[in-house]
C-alpha cells in the first residue's frame, strides 16, 4: 500500500512517526507544510519540516515535541546579553540545521533537495517533501492587524483574535518535485491531526495538490484524523481559531472543514476520539465513514497503535469501495 501523509506541527509529526514505524520507507511519503517558514537572523527557518524530520530521526525534544533533544542555549544567551531578539528561541543544535539550510539555499539548492539531503544524513527511511519549493507565507488576519504566522504564534502567544487567513504567494507556487506523483500513486492519503487552518490548508492551497488527491477516487481513499478532542486541542490554537471564527470546535466540524468526497470535498473516512463518539452520526450525515478510537498520542506506542488503526481503516474503506463498484 502506498501511503501519503499531509502533516504539520507536533500532532502531525507524531502520527507520521507511527506510520514510519509500521510501513516500509518506500511506501510512505510525507508532504509537509512550509507556509510557517520565515527568515530570522538572516537564516531560513522551517519549523514544520524540522519538527517532522527531528521526530522521524528520533532526535526531537520528548518534552516539547519540537526542537532537538539535549539542546543547549548558549547562542540565545549571548543574543539576550547583547540585547537582540529572543522571542523565537533557536537552540544551539537546531541552529546548525538553519545555518546549513541557508548556506545551501544561497548556493542555489532548492528546499526539496535540501530536505532530501538532511533526511539521508538523519537516516530517515520515509520520503519527506516540502509542499513547495516556492516561498508561501501564512498571514493571520487578527485583531492586531495582519500578522505573519510566527509572529502570531510565538511572539504574541496566539493571543490576538483570529478572523481569517491568507497564504501569501500560494497562487504562483508549484508543488515540490515528487508531490503530485506521490499523490497520484497513493492508495491512501492521510490528513494528520494537524491544525486544519494553518498546517493543512496551506498544503491544499498549492495549485494542483487537491486535484491530485481527488484523482482516481475509485482506487484511493482519504482519511483525516481529528486534532480536536472534546472541543480542545492537545497543542496549538486550532480550537481557539474555530471559536473566534464562529465555528464550534469539534471533531464533526473538522470533518465539515475537509468535506466529503461525494460532495466535492476530500474525505472518504474520518477518525475521531472515543470521547467524541456521540458525533459519529453527524459525520455519517456528511457522507463520510467514521472510526472511533483513542487518538491521544502520549507515548511512542500510542503513535504506532493509531497508525495501525489508520492503515486498517484505510484498507477496509478500499475493500468496501471495490466491492461496491464490482
Amino acid at each position: 500500500m502506498k501511503v501519503v501523509a499531509l502533516a504539520g506541527g507536533v500532532g502531525g509529526a507524531k502520527l507520521v512517526d507511527g506510520l514510519a514505524k509500521i510501513l516500509p520507507g518506500e511506501s510512505l511519503t510525507i508532504i509537509v507544510n512550509t507556509a510557517d517558514d520565515f527568515d530570522h537572523f538572516g537564516l531560513r527557518i522551517c519549523p514544520d519540516l524540522d519538527t517532522v524530520c527531528y521526530t522521524l530521526a528520533g532526535s526531537a525534544n520528548p518534552n516539547t515535541g519540537w526542537g532537538r533533544e539535549g539542546e543547549t542555549w548558549q547562542a540565545m544567551e549571548t543574543v539576550d546579553q547583547l540585547g537582540g531578539p529572543t522571542w523565537f528561541r533557536l537552540g544551539d543544535r537546531d541552529l546548525g540545521t538553519h545555518l546549513e539550510r541557508t548556506r545551501l539555499l544561497k548556493e542555489g539548492k532548492v528546499l526539496s533537495e535540501i530536505c532530501h539531503k538532511f533526511s539521508t544524513k538523519w537516516e530517515i527511511a520515509a520520503r519527506v517533501l516540502p509542499m513547495s519549493d516556492d516561498r508561501v507565507a501564512t498571514v493571520v488576519h487578527s485583531s492586531e492587524g495582519d500578522l505573519l504566522f510566527q509572529d502570531y504564534f510565538v511572539k504574541y502567544h496566539c493571543e490576538p483574535q483570529v478572523s481569517g487567513f491568507y497564504f501569501e504567494g500560494v497562487d504562483s507556487a508549484t508543488p515540490a518535485p515528487g508531490v503530485l506523483e506521490s499523490l497520484l500513486a497513493a492508495d491512501l492519503v492521510v490528513i494528520c491531526p494537524s491544525n486544519p487552518w494553518v498546517s493543512i490548508d496551506p498544503i491544499l492551497a498549492v495549485p494542483g495538490i487537491p486535484g491530485a488527491i481527488n484523482d482516481n477516487v475509485e482506487g484511493k481513499c482519504v482519511i483525516a484524523v481529528s486534532p480536536i478532542i472534546q472541543g480542545k486541542t492537545v497543542k496549538g490554537p486550532a480550537a481557539k481559531m474555530f471559536l473566534e471564527m464562529g465555528i464550534s470546535p469539534s471533531a464533526a466540524n473538522v470533518a465539515v472543514h475537509y468535506g466529503s468526497i461525494s460532495s466535492g470535498g476530500l474525505l472518504s473516512g474520518f477518525i475521531l476520539d472515543t470521547l467524541d463518539e456521540d458525533q459519529q452520526n453527524a459525520i455519517h450525515k456528511l457522507g463520510i465513514s467514521s472510526h472511533v478510537r483513542n487518538t491521544l498520542m502520549k507515548t511512542p506506542t500510542d503513535r504506532i497503535n493509531l497508525a495501525e488503526q489508520v492503515i486498517e481503516f484505510g484498507k477496509l474503506l478500499l475493500r468496501d469501495h471495490k466491492s461496491a463498484v464490482s
